[in-house]
């Protein structure tokens, strides 16, 4: 690999597994420093320690990106609360993390059963037509979509064309041009959606934060907390569902236990949470001062990006580290940490653990058919197509 390739390195996988050359940098440059164009220097941080610490520190780090590089009251902010540091930050968390307790989630529960089982139904419907079936588009992708619909308290009539914005701005095949719409249209959107919930709240998350916090939120502001949980919660989820599919239709023991075993399914889900990774990079960091970081100088300003894949693949976590195997006892970072962490992680682990046992139930003699295409220099990792039979 050519230095000039160095600053995607964090961004390449062979298969499932981070490429050699991020394990070399990670035993030799823990933090990495890389140039990009303009003459700007990035700091790459790859192991365990190291990345749980950066993640950890928000008074030495900040995720404040539009206030760093100086965004103009014209242009947009890059809204979520992964772009905010406190005090806004720890403000806008508070209203969303009684949302994402186990205790509201379970209400949500019976309503994911039932869109695993109808999208299921339809995969077993067009199967019956034709294979092979792409899990991938049937399977993967609709489901995390229906789950934010449920979450937020989309119309069920106005829940395709959602599931259609959703899927177009994380589809770059259309060029950036095409996503960038989608991504305005979802904001237009999900501000509409907001101004009405404020007339009439319905049962969802933004009824339930209006209800409560009205006075507290603008349709702007919640309408962006509203978009930040759609672009955390879908392609992320997507992958994964389509990463473990994979994986668990490779390990046909591994699947026929999720199946049988009760209970298993929640480990296999935390390790190939880790193991998988699919956020590969958590959102950038940048030095609020001078600092010094495993003996590297950091200037005021600059950018420090944690690769996840490289902590999470840490051989400081165990010998076998690079294998998955479900129960170990070790704390990912696949959802990040500290201040930051994902605030609906409880939300994708129970999606998780209700689509794997329900597919490999409704289908035990589900098989890969034909080769598997993984995306190229990917933020979020994961497949383009997944062909299966039965």
């Amino acid at each position: 690999m050519s230095d000039n390739e160095f600053p995607l390195v964090q961004f390449m996988r062979d298969g499932l597994d981070p490429v050699d050359e991020l394990g070399r940098i990670r035993a030799e440059h823990p933090v990495f420093p890389m140039e990009i164009p303009g003459d700007q220097t990035v700091y790459l941080v790859t192991r365990w320690e190291d990345v749980r610490a950066v993640l950890g520190d928000h008074e030495r780090f900040s995720n404040d990106f539009a206030g760093v590089i100086g965004l103009g009251s014209n242009q947009e902010d890059p809204g979520g609360l992964g772009f905010r540091d406190p005090p806004e930050h720890t403000r806008l968390r508070k209203f969303l993390t009684p949302e994402f307790t186990m205790r509201r989630l379970r209400r949500m529960e019976p309503r994911i059963e039932a869109m695993v089982e109808e999208a299921l139904d339809r995969i077993e419907a067009k199967g019956a037509e034709s294979m092979p079936v792409d899990l991938f588009e049937e399977f993967a992708l609709p489901i995390p979509s229906l789950v934010v619909c449920e979450l937020l308290g989309v119309p069920y009539d106005e829940r395709a064309g959602f599931v259609k914005i959703s899927k177009d701005r994380f589809d770059f095949t259309a060029g950036p041009e095409a996503s960038l719409q989608a991504i305005n249209d979802a904001m237009t959107y999900l501000t509409e959606l907001v101004a009405r919930e404020r007339q009439n709240p319905g049962e969802g998350l933004l009824g339930q934060l209006l209800r409560d916090h009205g006075d507290e939120l603008d349709d702007r502001t919640l309408a962006s907390m509203a978009d930040g949980l759609l672009t955390g919660g879908h392609d992320t989820s997507t992958s994964m569902l389509a990463l473990g599919t994979l994986w668990l239709l490779q390990n046909p023991e591994q699947a026929a236990k999720v199946r049988e075993v009760d209970g298993y399914v929640n480990d296999v889900v935390e390790e190939l949470l880790r193991y998988m990774s699919v956020v590969q990079v958590a959102f950038p960091r940048f030095a609020r001062d001078d600092l010094e970081l495993h003996g590297v100088q950091i200037k005021k300003g600059e950018l420090v990006l944690c690769s996840l894949i490289g902590a999470n693949r840490d051989p400081a976590l165990g010998d076998d580290i690079d294998a998955i195997r479900p129960g170990r006892d070790v704390s990912h970072l696949a959802f990040g940490h500290g201040i930051h962490r994902c605030v609906g992680a409880p939300l994708a682990q129970m999606e998780m653990r209700i689509a794997f046992r329900a597919l490999l139930r409704r289908f035990p003699t589900l098989r890969i058919e034909g080769e598997v295409p993984f995306r190229e220099l990917a933020i979020v990792y994961g497949v383009k197509e997944l062909p299966v039979a039965w």
